[in-house]
């Protein structure tokens, strides 16, 4: 079986629905789980949007989520302690990484933007603090990727 990631909010390469971006209550979409890797420890997700002007730009980190952890529900709280004992990393603000928690798309004018969701099912927990950023859980899940599921919507204004 194939190890996937989908959403209630949005299918594989659709647009992210109003309410999950900054054009509305910027909540988190659903997410939901399959076929991971038998010897997966934890997950973690890292949510990006690599049309950014300035570069790839963060929108949600989390991790050290349960084994057992099949499902992200809506709505996450913005909180560094995130749902069964996972913990939320550090995302872009205005001009630092200064929150926690989701922050959805929320483009300039123009082409609409790409946003991944990758979801990496991990040989341990990473036990990383809360407000790590993208690079300290990427350089800490080296050599313990067992696999890898993504979904990528679109968001444009």
């Amino acid at each position: 079986m194939a190890f996937t990631l989908s959403s209630t909010a949005f299918q594989q390469e659709q647009t992210i629905p109003k309410q999950f971006t900054c054009d509305g209550p910027d909540t988190s979409p659903e997410l939901k789980w399959a076929g991971a890797p038998a010897a997966a420890k934890s997950f973690a997700l890292i949510m990006d949007d690599p049309d950014a002007p300035p570069g790839t730009w963060v929108h949600w980190i989390i991790y050290d989520l349960p084994a057992k952890t099949a499902s992200l529900p809506e709505g996450v709280a913005k909180t560094a302690e995130g749902p069964n004992g996972s913990k939320q990393g550090l995302v872009w603000g205005v001009e630092s990484f200064s929150r926690v928690g989701y922050y959805g798309p929320c483009p300039p004018p123009g082409k609409p933007h790409r946003y991944y969701f990758k979801l990496y099912a991990l040989d341990a927990p990473l036990n990383l603090p809360a407000k790590a950023t993208k690079p300290q859980v990427e350089a800490k899940m080296k050599g313990h990727i067992l696999g890898q599921a993504a979904l990528m919507g679109t968001y444009g204004r």
